[in-house]
């Protein structure tokens, strides 16, 4: 692909395919105490530390220095450990409970501009008009060329009812476009659900936050209610970035037997090697009780599709990995994103953290999809001509320091489309469609999802995939009943 979305990210929430592992509040007092320091290195840190404060051009706050260099040090390690300052911590801790001041988008970098990737649904941005695939140009009226991607995202973060105008280039418009937004506290649905014809049933998590695994039994205990004989469910995870690891354990436990495990992680530290079973401990919940007992028994059986894609990731994979491995469900789209990695919050001071990649996290039969990701079991596009720009979307194995998939020496899955030929074929597409709304009469995944649950034909791609070899029999499952 002629240019790559460098980095991603949600205006607001800080994170986009991360799993947060915990929230300890300690301080950072996991050390090592068998390896030694590196003191000539140390050294050398004071000494230039000495030289910028002695000889840079003008005058270096102490404090700044310092905070830069620890960002730097931590974000050298992965594209997913940072070091979160006073708002990145506040963003992340209330991004995780569902709510944020900002824009609400989804963002990337191309070219050196700030690149839509989608509008959060209800979102200031999505009812100005913001749609996947614009070029923000200009913040204000600051350029966005020479930005990094963190910059403009507190760019466009601030207090509510505050306004920011986007210079906005599209593609199918001639003249850039002003888009005036105003901030506001985003509560974020992240569970929606409803019947999309009688005896089928569609639920969507658009990402795993607190109240995400209460919030989808209250939705589908009333689809129950609504219909007490639903012969089928669709459990929509596309484009979810993931969120909470207690989510994805809920999720799954709704429909998995009790007690089986769901996902296992090994890393450093003792705590870091842990399997997490559908247990009411490892879930979670805001209230009292168990938030699954509101489930009807017929949950646990009830023929289902799991819709993915590439912007599927981490939290979204554990749950997509778990049904698949237990045969549960039929996984249904496009290959994953393919973040295998656990990311644990250690606060340092009491407005300050670290967001550190503390372990890989592996599916009930130990696959890590790691650079991976998730392979359907029925690979379907998401149009019926192609993948659109879906096929161009970045994955785990594109950013620069990923982790390896310690699992597999096959090939990580990369965004193989590069030709641009091939990219301005499909942006040519693009231009033709309207903006997709999943669960929408034009969604075509959804129907091929529906006609797979009533035993009709369903229309699948004839992409290429990568697949881990190394176990044919987890990432090649046996043929779910009905399917072809």
């Amino acid at each position: 692909m002629s240019s790559k979305l460098k980095n991603f990210g949600l205006i607001g929430l800080g994170m986009v395919a991360g799993v947060v592992g915990s929230m300890q509040i300690d301080a950072l007092a996991q050390k090592n105490a068998s390896s030694s320091l590196p003191l000539d290195e140390l050294r050398q840190m004071t000494d230039v530390f000495g030289l910028i404060k002695s000889d840079y051009v003008e005058p270096v706050d102490d404090r700044k220095l310092l905070t830069e260099a620890i960002s730097g040090m931590v974000a050298s390690l992965d594209p997913h450990s940072a070091y979160l300052d006073k708002k990145a911590f506040k963003e992340l801790r209330e991004g995780t409970q569902g709510k944020f001041v900002g824009l609400g988008i989804e963002v990337g970098m191309e070219d050196g501009y700030v690149k839509v990737i989608s509008p959060i649904e209800d979102s200031p941005a999505y009812k100005a008009g913001l749609k996947a695939g614009d070029l923000i140009t200009r913040l204000d009226t600051t350029p966005v060329k020479g930005m990094t991607l963190d910059e403009a995202v507190k760019r466009m973060r601030g207090e509510p009812n505050t306004k920011i105008t986007l210079t906005v280039s599209r593609k199918d418009e001639d003249k850039p476009l002003f888009i005036t937004i105003m901030r506001q506290e985003i509560r974020v649905q992240s569970v929606k659900a409803k019947m999309v014809e009688p005896g089928l049933a569609w639920v969507r998590v658009s990402q795993f936050q607190e109240p995400t695994v209460e919030d989808m039994a209250k939705k589908i205990a009333g689809l129950y209610a609504q219909d007490p004989n639903i012969k089928g469910l669709v459990l929509d995870l596309r484009n979810d970035p993931g969120g909470v690891l207690p989510g994805a354990i809920g999720v799954s436990a709704a429909f998995l037997p009790k007690d089986v495990p769901v996902v296992s992680t090994n890393g450093q530290l003792p705590d870091s090697k842990a399997t997490f079973y559908a247990r009411r401990e490892f879930y979670g919940s805001r209230s009292f009780g168990d938030p699954l007992s509101k489930l009807p028994d017929a949950v646990k059986n009830v023929k289902m599709v799991v819709l993915v894609n590439s912007g599927s990731a981490s939290a979204s994979e554990i749950v997509a990995g778990a049904l698949q491995d237990y045969k549960r469900a039929t996984i249904m789209g496009t290959q994953t994103f393919g973040k295998g990695s656990v990311q644990t919050i250690r606060q340092l001071s009491p407005d300050t953290a670290v967001k550190l990649t503390t372990a890989r996290y592996y599916t009930p039969n130990g696959r890590s999809i790691q650079g991976l990701g998730v392979v359907p079991d029925v690979m379907v596009n998401e149009y019926p001509d192609g993948d659109g720009l879906d096929a161009l979307r970045l994955r785990e194995a594109d950013l620069p320091k990923h982790l390896t998939n310690d699992k597999s020496k096959e090939a990580e899955v990369t965004n193989k489309v590069n030709e641009l030929e091939e990219e301005q074929r499909l942006a040519a597409l693009d231009k033709k469609r309207k903006p997709l709304e999943f669960g929408s009469k034009d969604d075509f995944q959804l129907a091929q999802a529906v006609n797979f649950l009533k035993g009709l034909p369903v229309q699948v791609s004839k992409t290429r995939v990568v697949e881990n070899k190394k176990e044919p029999s987890i990432n090649d499952p046996e043929p779910t009943k009905g399917e072809k």
